[in-house]
């Protein structure tokens, strides 16, 4: 970790007047603010407390336990009572803040990214995040960092240094990393085999297809397939060739149900749509400016977007709730689009461009004629451009479900704002092999995007193969998307039924290779860091998923599981999960006969069969006092049941545990 004097190295620090006037305002505000010195005597009586308890704690295992027993034993309780008490401390200290927050101000940001934050901002922020030293006097009065960087839930400054070898952004990079990043470095090192590995790890985090290896091995390794001519090998037009662009514009045209031929000068060839989201970033926006994006949605475009060209992401965020204007859970509409829109712009965020992904990843949600229309008349009042991710759209498994693309409309609102991605790496289950394009009638933007190809080129043999692989189509319609639909239908079958077998919820859709499944009831205290916890669960039983915060989910406990997977992985895989959640469950309802909590909500099932509840779902209320007062009520109570504060100081507590230690600073003037 980088110490305070290696802080004050590489971050300038304010004089020493400026320093002593913050002191003193701070110090006058907390002494305006009776709510501090509440909260301080209270945290000063829990010590006594702990003191108290810990001290019979000891004399009990003195009585009943020989020394290395008794150690041992101390041990494991105070690391239970540590992990609970965080627990009840977060969600109390959190709906304090929302409190207080409503009271001021009456609603959040939804800017992912401070205005103006640049690497070196960004850098110099995480460094204030993982610096060590200092007292509790020094915690008071010095200030913090904010950690808006961290907002991603990519972040992970966990020993961080920074390297005189690199950039900001290079450090930035280095770091930028969370969940998904780290469960997929535990895969490779400890992948699941059939019979080398069979306690290795089930990948059901990443979105692969891993259905139609069979069809697409024999199909690319026909003889057509394998052609080295000489202007293969040379450099091509960075576009792409010729032959390559007017094979997508020929495909596009006829699984588009585009109502006109496309062309092929409108088509431009990357290596994957990363490169494609990079590249649109990049042209579109100046670094500090910003693209808006629904929540929860693929988190990989973060990286695409921000770490490439330094642009910000807008978050609409959506939520479950069914009501009058939502008649379908996590559902996007343009006055939410208007609100997030209004909101960063109030904020002096200056807003270039919208991403719809359809269909959607997470969710698997398609959207229809009617609303795809909305979205882009929206975008048209703004003067927004609209990147639209269809890379999932030949995974559309069930006749019920109906793909419309944006190529198919009639009108385009406005089409020189309007560009279109997709790839192989989906439809074609061949995600080793970075093929995406760009479809856009804006010269401009193609011409910029162009210029960008040379770092983001495809190899000639590769080119020919997907060519060849593009005008098949009667291997495709007749043998390809034919298995692949039936075989993606009954692997979500398979694992929608162990889901409600379990009594889980989840979103019932028919795209993708996903189920975005709601987890909520098996946090008790319903937190993104019980959530990681339980993420982290799955993965130490050898299963690894994608908890909501990697997608920027506003409510904790919703997980996506990919499904496009053999069946004996997907028995084994679910059984690991039903294992975890069992033994989830059962601490629950241990937890709950020591601590009753009254709970009168009940899950609403969705009239038009989108989402399953099949089981209640009950959310705890104990926790939810509607006042203050309550609230530190609750507080006192709690505060009898572990030895945690005890055994963090001020400077571990920031450093171990900085989502609390930050709510908590904010309510008693630390900051």
């Amino acid at each position: 970790m980088a110490n305070s004097s290696q802080i004050q190295n590489v971050v300038p620090r304010p004089g020493f007047s400026a320093l002593h006037r913050l002191r003193k305002k701070r110090k006058g505000q907390r002494m305006r603010d009776p709510l501090d010195d509440l909260l301080l005597k209270t945290l000063t009586s829990q010590r006594a407390m702990e003191e108290r308890f810990l001290q019979m704690e000891e004399r009990r295992f003195q009585r009943d336990l020989d020394a290395e027993e008794r150690r041992m034993q101390l041990e494991q309780r105070r690391f239970e009572l540590e992990r609970e008490h965080e627990f009840r401390m977060f969600n109390v200290f959190a709906q304090m803040l929302s409190i207080l927050k409503q009271s001021h101000s009456g609603s959040s940001s939804s800017v992912a990214m401070p205005r103006g934050l640049d690497f070196s901002q960004a850098l110099s922020e995480i460094e204030g995040m993982g610096g060590r030293g200092g007292n509790l006097q020094e915690m008071r009065v010095r200030p913090l960092a904010k950690r808006r960087v961290d907002v991603y839930g990519f972040c992970n400054p966990s020993g961080f240094q920074r390297s005189p070898y690199l950039s900001a952004r290079g450090n930035f990079a280095s770091i930028f990393q969370g969940s998904s990043e780290e469960g997929y470095k535990a895969y490779h090192a400890d992948k699941y085999d059939e019979d080398k590995n069979p306690n290795g790890i089930i990948n059901f985090g990443t979105s692969e297809n891993k259905l139609c290896f069979d069809l697409m091995s024999k199909r690319l390794t026909q003889a057509d397939m394998n052609v080295i001519d000489p202007p293969l090998l040379q450099y091509p037009d960075w576009k792409g060739h010729l032959f390559l662009r007017e094979e997508v514009a020929r495909f596009l045209t006829y699984y588009c149900k585009a109502p006109a031929p496309l062309k092929a000068e409108n088509v431009i060839v990357l290596n994957g749509c990363g490169s494609l989201f990079s590249a649109l970033a990049t042209v579109l926006c100046d670094p500090g400016e910003a693209v808006l994006i629904a929540t929860p949605f693929y988190g990989g475009i973060t990286q695409s977007v921000f770490l490439y060209g330094n642009v910000k992401l807008v978050y609409v965020y959506l939520d479950s709730k069914i009501t009058g204007t939502n008649t379908r859970p996590f559902q996007l509409t343009v006055e939410k689009l208007e609100k997030a829109l209004q909101d960063a712009r109030a904020e002096g965020v200056t807003v270039r461009a919208l991403i719809l992904l359809n269909p959607q990843n997470p969710l698997g949600d398609i959207y229809s004629l009617s609303e795809l229309r909305d979205y882009l008349e929206f975008a048209k009042r703004h003067e927004l451009h609209v990147i639209v991710d269809e890379i999932y759209m030949l995974s559309v498994f069930d006749e019920s479900a109906t793909f419309h693309s944006v190529l198919g409309m009639d009108r385009l609102p406005d089409p020189q704002r309007t560009h279109v991605m997709w790839g192989i790496t989906k439809d074609f289950a061949v995600s080793g092999i970075r093929f995406g394009t760009l479809y856009t009638e804006n010269q401009d933007v193609a011409n910029a995007v162009a210029s960008l190809c040379y770092f983001h080129g495809v190899c000639g043999p590769v080119q020919h193969k997907v060519a060849q692989l593009l005008r098949d189509r009667d291997w495709i319609n007749q043998v390809y998307l034919r298995a692949n639909h039936a075989r993606l239908k009954a692997a979500h079958t398979y694992v929608t039924d162990e889901l409600k077998t379990l009594g889980v919820p989840f979103l019932n859709r028919n795209a993708g290779f996903f189920v975005w499944i709601d987890f909520r009831k098996y946090l008790k205290t319903g937190t993104f860091e019980e959530e990681l916890l339980l993420w982290k669960r799955f993965l130490d039983n050898k299963v690894l998923l994608s908890c909501g915060k990697a997608f920027e989910c506003s409510e904790p406990g919703w997980f996506r599981i990919i499904f496009a997977d053999k069946t004996h992985r997907l028995q084994l895989g679910m059984q690991r999960i039903r294992k975890v959640l069992e033994e989830r469950e059962q601490e629950i309802l241990a937890e709950e006969k020591e601590q009753p909590c009254q709970s009168d909500q009940d899950g609403k099932a969705d009239s038009t069969d989108e989402v399953i509840f099949v089981s209640r779902h009950q959310e705890p209320t104990c926790a939810s006092s509607s006042s203050l007062g309550d609230l530190i009520g609750l507080l006192q109570q709690q505060m009898r049941s572990s030895d945690w504060l005890q055994k963090n100081t001020a400077e571990q507590f920031a450093q171990e545990k900085p989502e609390i230690y930050d709510v908590f600073s904010k309510l008693v003037g630390k900051q």
